[in-house]
C-alpha cells in the first residue's frame, strides 16, 4: 500500500507535494520521493525513511517546477532497498516518471514480456517500474514526436488490456503535461480536485481526498474504474474512459484499516463506515453473545477508536481509553519475524491499569491478522488486573492473503485460515472473540453509495476480483512472503547495501 500525489500548478509544487506527502505519511512509511519537471528538465529527491526525514531544504530548493508528483512508500518486510523508492523514471519516449499504488499480479509476465518484445530492461524488483516501461512503450507505439490527447488515453488503453491487478498511477510526461488513472476494477483509490488562483486553475491528483482538502483544493470526484484524468502543460483537464469492460469493486479494507477517517473514498465517508461497523459489531454481540457483561469498551489505537465509540454507545457501555501509543512504531502486522513483533508491540502500546483493574474488558481492533497484536495486548490487559477480556474485531476475519497491494503475511501465517473462530479466540487467549460479519461490513460501507454494486473482499472470502488469481499463484505467493523468505531477502537487501556503501 502507498500513498501517491500529482499537481498542475500555476507556481512552484515542491511545497504542496510535500505538504500532500505528509497529508498521506499513514499509507507509506518506508520510502518517500518527488520529482518536478521545469523547462523540459526533471527534479528527483526520494530516499528510504520518512517525509520529513527524506526531504531537507537543499533538496526541497532544487525541486523546481509547476508540475510534479510524488510517492509515499508502505513498509515492505525484507525490502528495504532505496532502488525501489518511486517515482520511477524512463527516458524513452519524452521522459516519462511514474507513482503507482497497487500490484501487477501479472507482473512477472509482464517483465519478461518487456524484454523479448518491448526491448526495454528492468532494474529493480518492483511492478511499479513493470507498469511505467507498459505505459511508456504504448506512448512510443503511436509514433508521434509530439503526444496529443488522444495518444494519451490509447496509451492507457493499452495498458489496461496488458495489466492485470490493482493499481492507481499517477505520472508526468516530460513538457507535456500530467495524466493520473485507474485500473478497469478501481480496486485502489484515487481523488482529483481543483482550486482557482489569479494566474488559472491548479489541478490535484491523490490517493485520498484529505490530501485534496488540506491544501485548500476543491475535490471533484473520484475517477472511476479504468478512467484517465490528463492535465496538459497549458493546465487544461480531459477525462476519458480508457477501459473496454470496467468494475465497480473497490477494496472495503481501505474503510477498515487504511485509510484515514476524515477521507471520502469513492463517495463514502471513511468515518460513518467506521461508525458503522461499530454499530453492526453491537448488534451482533446484542444478538449472539447476551450473556457477556462487559463494563468497558477499549479501542486499540488508532484505528479502531471510530467503530469502538459506536460500539460502546450501541450497547450503552462505558468508553475508555486504556492503551497509550507511542506514534514512533511502525504498524507491526508487516514486521519481519515473530520476535520482532512481539517485541513492537510492547513498546507500541502502554496499558492505563487503573482503567482495567477488576472490569470484564472488551478490547476492539479494525481486524486480527496474524494474531500477534491482539495476543500480547490481551495479556497486556490481564497483566493489567482485567477480570475477564473479551476480543471484537470490527473486520471480519482475514482468512486469506490480499494480492492487490497489501503486503500481508502469507496464508499460513494468517491466525483465521484453516480455523474456526473457537480456535482463534483460544489462540489469542481472549474470553470471548467477536468477528463482525461480512454482508455487516459491506452494508456499512456501501450505506455510503450504494452505487457500488460489491466490494474486493478477498482478504475476509477469497474470491478474488480480477478472475487471474488460482492455487499456483496463491503458493508462489506463500513462498515469498513467509518471514523464513523475508527474513532471506533481508539479508540479501543488507548485503546490497553495503556493497553500494
Amino acid at each position: 500500500m502507498c500513498g501517491i500525489v500529482a499537481i498542475a500548478g500555476k507556481a512552484p509544487v515542491n511545497q504542496a507535494l510535500y505538504d500532500a506527502l505528509t497529508v498521506l505519511q499513514h499509507r507509506g512509511q518506508d520510502a518517500a520521493g518527488i520529482v518536478t519537471c521545469e523547462s523540459g528538465r526533471l527534479f528527483l529527491r526520494k530516499d528510504n525513511g520518512m517525509v520529513r526525514d527524506v526531504f531537507h531544504t537543499r533538496h526541497m530548493l532544487r525541486l523546481a517546477g509547476h508540475f510534479g508528483i510524488g510517492h509515499v512508500r508502505y513498509p515492505t518486510a525484507g525490502s528495504s532497498s532505496s532502488a525501489e523508492a518511486q517515482p520511477f523514471y524512463v527516458n524513452s519516449p519524452y521522459g516519462i516518471t511514474l507513482a503507482h499504488n497497487g500490484n501487477l499480479t501479472n507482473a512477472h509476465v509482464l517483465a519478461k514480456d518487456i524484454f523479448r518484445s518491448d526491448l526495454r530492461h528492468v532494474n529493480t524488483d518492483s511492478d511499479s517500474e513493470v507498469l511505467l516501461n507498459i505505459l511508456a512503450h504504448e506512448l512510443q507505439e503511436r509514433r508521434k514526436f509530439i503526444p496529443e490527447v488522444d495518444d494519451i488515453f490509447a496509451a492507457v488503453a493499452g495498458v489496461h488490456k496488458r495489466c492485470k491487478g490493482a493499481y492507481a498511477v499517477v505520472a508526468m510526461i516530460t513538457g507535456y503535461g500530467i495524466v493520473g488513472f485507474r485500473d478497469p476494477n478501481g480496486i485502489r483509490p484515487i481523488i482529483f480536485g481543483e482550486r482557482d488562483t489569479p494566474e488559472g486553475t491548479e489541478y490535484i491528483i491523490a490517493s485520498e481526498s484529505v490530501a485534496i482538502t488540506s491544501l485548500g483544493f476543491r475535490v471533484v470526484r473520484d475517477l472511476a474504474p479504468g478512467e484517465a484524468v490528463f492535465i496538459n502543460s497549458q493546465g487544461r483537464l480531459f477525462t476519458r474512459q480508457c477501459a473496454e469492460n470496467p468494475s465497480y469493486t473497490p477494496c472495503i479494507f481501505e474503510h477498515v484499516y487504511f485509510a484515514r477517517p476524515d477521507s471520502i473514498i469513492d463517495n463514502i465517508s471513511v468515518y460513518k463506515a467506521r461508525l458503522r461497523m461499530g454499530e453492526k459489531l453491537a448488534q451482533t454481540i446484542q444478538r449472539e453473545h447476551p450473556d457477556l457483561r462487559i463494563d468497558v469498551v477499549m479501542p486499540i489505537p488508532d484505528t479502531s477508536r471510530t467503530a469502538a465509540l459506536e460500539l460502546a454507545n450501541q450497547l450503552n457501555v462505558k468508553y475508555r481509553e486504556g492503551f497509550m501509543k507511542n506514534r514512533y512504531i511502525g504498524r507491526t502486522f508487516i514486521m519481519p519475524g515473530q520476535g520482532q513483533r512481539k517485541k513492537s508491540v510492547r513498546q507500541k502500546l502502554n496499558p492505563i491499569e487503573l482503567e482495567f483493574a477488576g472490569k470484564n474488558v472488551l478490547l476492539v481492533d479494525d481486524s486480527i491478522v496474524r494474531g500477534t497484536t491482539c495476543r500480547e495486548i490481551i495479556q497486556m490487559a490481564r497483566d493489567a488486573g482485567a477480570s475477564k477480556v473479551y476480543f471484537a474485531s470490527a473486520a471480519p476475519a482475514v482468512k486469506y492473503p490480499n494480492v492487490y497491494g497489501i503486503d500481508m503475511p502469507a496464508k499460513s501465517e494468517l491466525i483465521a485460515h484453516g480455523r474456526s473462530e473457537q480456535e482463534v479466540c483460544e489462540l489469542i487467549g481472549a474470553d470471548a472473540l467477536i468477528y463482525q460479519k461480512l454482508d455487516d461490513l459491506i452494508a456499512a460501507a456501501r450505506e455510503g453509495n450504494p452505487d457500488i454494486q460489491a466490494f474486493d473482499c478477498s482478504v475476509f472470502n477469497g474470491e478474488y476480483v480480477t478472475g487471474d488469481i488460482d492455487d499456483n499463484y496463491l503458493d508462489a505467493l506463500q513462498a515469498s512472503r513467509n518471514d523464513s523468505a523475508k527474513n532471506q531477502k533481508e539479508k540479501g537487501s543488507t548485503i546490497v547495501d553495503l556493497a553500494n556503501g
